[in-house]
């Protein structure tokens, strides 16, 4: 009897097991049926569905690589910036919650983004959300195709920077998560110059497509090294909005550092650009490298663009031109070389005027009676056309093909590679070419800058080379490139030829670049500077122009100066090129030599950290520099590190400032709330901020100093309104 209690419980217990486990094994045989069923029945239907829900490899631009100045300062970077939108049908947006935050969330907006009041914000969101409303009653009346409000946008024009967008997500119902928020964003991708204009061409563009990469400069000629790997993703349709789901993740392009000098390009550029408006030139071109190192530390190509010069095309790499006067010591050193003369051989030049198989040759004296009997380093210094010519045709008239070669030995015809796409190239005739006839004249005519075509970064790194003891450095542009900020490849000073003339030579040749600028009568003597000995030969080639030529003439000019400074221990290399200038005497040493001269003095002050006060008042430049209207803080802090002395009796913040008999004088500049502050005489960045934090808006008109604006100072202040700017140096 016990034994039969003891089985009772288990034969309940394996009842219970039993029923359990059928119950199971139902559920598993039904799955097992739905999974199969919706497998192969219903399979098809389903990977149509899913195949309009996702949208397979779409393209992720990488982050483009950025371009450094030499000290790592930023010349080219991309920017990301973003519009903004509202999902009104997000699925946790509720009425009652933006109302909320309305009031709160116009005001932060219109702190933020002062084109609009706080009012105005409040009436465009709530604009976008009484769509929404309507909409929905639309839909609940049975209309069909009712289009919702899913992207409506925060602002009309404005994209804001990843800062921007950063502040945004912290105000009001925004730092609400994106479900209830229904914040959407679109990322748009800008290549950027934080130095504006600085070596504009040289940095290069991309095109406005950014996945095309770069469109010329340094940003084509490194295009695949800048551009990165794109990656894909997969663009998915999740809780009814669509959202990237990456695959492959894009690798970031390299970084490239170029051998630009932030400091020197400025120097170049303002020196270059002064010059061209004062002479009212049609372009320019100034280039400064290293002796040493053959890094081209600035590089400027001004063009004429309507009333104004801007960065065109890069005339200092792919201008194939005739060279002119700067051509005659290649001239000179090949005859040095070659025994045909030495610098105290005489030579008699005439009146200025020598006829040659039947063609008439001048010195640019020649109606002053010319030069007569000079000395072979006399016609370095004053330029005479009808010196060299005689020196040449001495030695080469019956075998020119012996004056070409030792042209070629010297350097001149070596390619040079150069790293920005659409580079020329030396061009130097022979004898025996037979594309071009080779005439009586072309030897004369050769020898003093005509019949060839050299770009002027070929002529700099010529000269570059007598200044650096005979040893030619092929001028770059790059010295390192990066990847995620180490040091991938760095790029070493390269010989492309290791002497250009024997020493002897290359001694007397400097002596004569010397006497040009600060020899009795020399052209460049206007060049000569108290601060630092410069070396160099000046430049005038004629243009033909055609029938009508040039102002109704048919020939036009080129100016050039191309040496080095300082003389004793030669640091820097430069040539400046000015094309048709039509104010003034074509001039080399007055025109393309100032520039020279200007930028010599700046890069060597620059260099001794010489103080204003330290300048001699005969300098090219006051001084004491000018001052701007601004904060009085860093306007003392900058005098007072100059060791500038002025005048102040200062009680406001912000001040103007004017020079007086060499003294600065500051006065106040009173800023008060709700009017229109007065912003002539600032800087743009001191007056964009003071009006856009008054609530206006700012246009800006050309580059300098604030010179008019066109709401006037005192008025009461109307919030969104534009105030137009113009700025002149």
């Amino acid at each position: 009897m016990a034994e039969e209690k003891l089985q009772i419980p288990n034969k309940k217990i394996r009842r219970s097991y039993f029923m359990v486990s059928l119950f199971f094994s139902v559920v598993v045989i039904l799955i097992l049926y739905k999974a199969s069923y919706t497998l192969f029945a219903e399979g098809p239907m389903w990977r149509e569905r899913g195949k309009s829900l996702v949208r397979p490899n779409v393209e992720i631009q990488p982050p483009r690589g950025n371009i450094y100045s030499c000290d790592y300062q930023l010349m080219a970077t991309t920017e990301y910036q973003y519009r903004v939108y509202i999902d009104f049908w997000a699925d946790g947006l509720r009425g009652d919650t933006l109302k909320k935050y309305i009031d709160p969330l116009s005001q932060e907006l219109s702190k933020a983004f002062p084109e609009k009041t706080a009012g105005q914000y409040k009436d465009h969101i709530m604009r976008g959300w009484n769509a929404r409303v309507k909409e929905e009653s639309q839909i609940n009346a049975g209309k069909k195709n009712v289009r919702k409000t899913r992207e409506y946008p925060l602002f009309t024009t404005r994209k804001l920077n990843y800062l921007e967008l950063k502040n945004l997500r912290k105000m009001p119902f925004f730092k609400l998560n994106k479900n209830k928020s229904g914040m959407i964003t679109r990322e748009f991708v800008k290549r950027t110059k934080p130095y504006g204009t600085l070596a504009s061409r040289t940095i290069g563009d991309i095109y406005g497509e950014y996945e095309k990469g770069g469109k010329n400069g340094l940003e084509l000629q490194y295009n695949e090294l800048l551009k990165g790997i794109p990656g894909t993703s997969t663009f998915r349709k999740v809780n009814g909005r669509y959202m990237h789901v990456p695959d492959i993740e894009p690798i970031p392009g390299y970084d490239i550092v170029s051998t630009i000098d932030i400091d020197i390009q400025d120097i170049t550029e303002k020196a270059l650009y002064d010059k061209l408006k004062e002479i009212d030139a049609e372009s320019g071109t100034a280039v400064v490298m290293s002796v040493r190192t053959g890094e081209i530390k600035a590089i400027t190509n001004m063009g004429r663009f309507g009333s104004d010069w801007t960065e065109t095309k890069n005339y200092a790499v792919s201008d194939q031109t005739e060279p002119g006067s700067t051509f005659k010591v290649a001239s000179m050193m090949v005859a040095l070389e070659d025994g045909v003369i030495q610098p105290s051989d005489t030579i008699d030049t005439g009146s200025g005027i020598f006829m040659y198989a039947g063609n008439r040759m001048t010195d640019h004296n020649w109606h002053k009676g010319g030069y007569h009997r000079i000395s072979a380093e006399q016609a370095i210094w004053f330029s005479s056309n009808i010196g060299v010519a005689k020196i040449i045709l001495k030695g080469y008239e019956t075998q020119p093909e012996k004056y070409v070669e030792g042209l070629y030995r010297i350097g001149l015809n070596i390619p040079l590679d150069i790293e920005i796409p659409g580079a020329g190239k030396s061009i130097i005739r022979k004898p025996d070419d037979k594309t071009r006839y080779w005439s009586k004249t072309t030897l004369p005519w050769m020898s003093f800058g005509y019949e060839t075509q050299i770009p002027p970064i070929y002529t700099l790194t010529f000269f570059n080379a007598i200044a650096n003891d005979g040893k030619m450095v092929k001028p770059y542009f790059v010295k390192e490139i990066l990847k995620n900020g180490s040091v991938e490849e760095k790029r070493k000073p390269e010989v492309i030829k290791k002497e250009i003339c024997s020493s002897k030579t290359l001694k007397l040749i400097q002596q004569m670049l010397l006497g040009v600028v600060e020899g009795e009568g020399g052209t460049g003597g206007v060049v000569r500077s108290q601060h630092v000995r410069i070396a160099g030969k000046t430049g005038t080639a004629q243009i033909s122009q055609g029938a009508a030529g040039y102002k109704g003439a048919g020939l036009s000019h080129q100016v050039s100066f191309c040496g080095y400074f300082p003389f004793e221990n030669p640091e820097y290399s430069c040539i400046v090129v000015i094309r048709k200038p039509r104010n003034g005497y074509p001039s080399g040493g007055v025109m393309s030599g100032g520039v020279f001269k200007r930028i010599a003095e700046e890069v060597n002050a620059r260099k001794n950290h010489l103080k204003p006060k330290d300048m001699p008042k005969d300098t090219l430049h006051p001084v004491v520099p000018g001052v701007r209207a601004g904060m009085f803080s860093p306007t003392e802090y900058i005098l007072g590190k100059l060791d500038v002395s002025y005048q102040e009796d200062v009680r406001t913040e912000w001040v103007s400032a004017e020079l007086q008999d060499n003294e600065v004088k500051v006065s106040d500049r009173k800023i008060i709330d709700n009017l229109v502050p007065n912003v002539v005489g600032m800087g743009a960045k001191d007056a964009v901020y003071l009006l856009e934090k008054q609530g206006l808006m700012v246009s800006l008109s050309g580059s300098g100093i604030v010179r008019g604006q066109t709401v006037a100072p005192g008025t009461q202040v109307v919030r969104g309104q534009t105030v137009g700017l113009t700025l002149r140096n």
